[in-house]
């Protein structure tokens, strides 16, 4: 059985080196058609403005939940210029998926959106992204702060038990607004050990033996690979009370949990 890479949107550089791109595009397509958000679970009609993508370009917004199809516009932020799942970026450049130019690519923290005015967007958008955040709610807040009121946060995140974190523990809310209270920065390695024991690398064919996958652990900071926090979707609707965010759409399947609010 083929694993994409924990069930995600973009397969990591490391594992597109490995694989031909027949056997991985077989892969999306099996994945995908998996994880197609049912009809009714939330009009993508509302969705039609202008977004911010943080941690993208996503397949799953291009299929699964096709908001690409909808929106005027969607800019797209990521950490670095070059990362393990989009390669080499630059700041200015176009933001596009799979041929589809969607609108510009801009680099920054997921922690801060200085770069944008308050109410600069409709919608912010994020897949299988948050979980790699060390301070969530930091991030989460920053992304409210550059939403229109009235406009939308858009979450998909990782269901475990589809993927190499199936053995951790769900993050408790408590733990979150630790993290927040403190001002964890995105250097933080507090999950390290309780990574490198329960990771399951037969679920995680990138990140090849046991000691290389702790090495690169290590460097997180400049990969950001880590899966910092397990979320489900009753720890989502804690998150969206928390920042006074309406949940408009909760939807959970085998593979993903997706969470739409109102800010």
């Amino acid at each position: 059985m083929l694993f994409v890479t924990e069930a995600s949107d973009s397969t990591p550089k490391s594992l597109s080196d490995r694989l031909p791109p027949s056997v991985i595009s077989l892969g999306y397509r099996l994945v995908f058609r998996k994880r197609r958000i049912p009809e009714g679970v939330f009009p993508i009609e509302n969705l039609i403005g202008t977004g911010l993508e943080v941690g993208g370009p996503s397949l799953f917004f291009k299929h699964s939940f096709p908001v690409y199809r909808s929106a005027a516009r969607v800019d797209g932020l990521n950490f670095a210029g070059v990362t393990m799942w989009e390669g080499s970026i630059r700041d200015g450049d176009p933001y596009s998926c799979a041929g589809q130019e969607l609108g510009t690519q801009f680099l920054g923290e997921a922690t801060s959106l200085s770069m944008f005015p308050e109410q600069s967007f409709d919608f912010v958008l994020s897949c299988h992204s948050l979980e790699h955040v060390a301070n969530p709610l930091k991030a989460l807040a920053e992304w409210k702060r550059v939403v229109r009121p009235g406009g939308h946060l858009v979450l998909a995140l990782p269901n475990k038990s589809a993927n190499f974190d199936h053995r951790r523990p769900t993050t408790s809310m408590e733990h979150l607004l630790a993290d927040f209270d403190a001002g964890v920065g995105e250097d933080d390695l507090t999950h390290l050990a309780e990574i490198l024991e329960l990771h399951d690398l037969k679920r995680d064919k990138a990140a090849g033996t046991h000691e290389e996958f702790a090495q690169r652990s290590r460097s997180n900071f400049v990969n950001r690979g880590l899966h910092h926090h397990i979320f489900d979707l009753d720890l989502l609707r804690e998150v969206f009370r928390f920042l006074n965010v309406e949940e408009v759409a909760g939807h959970s399947s085998y593979y993903d949990h997706l969470i739409v609010g109102k800010a």
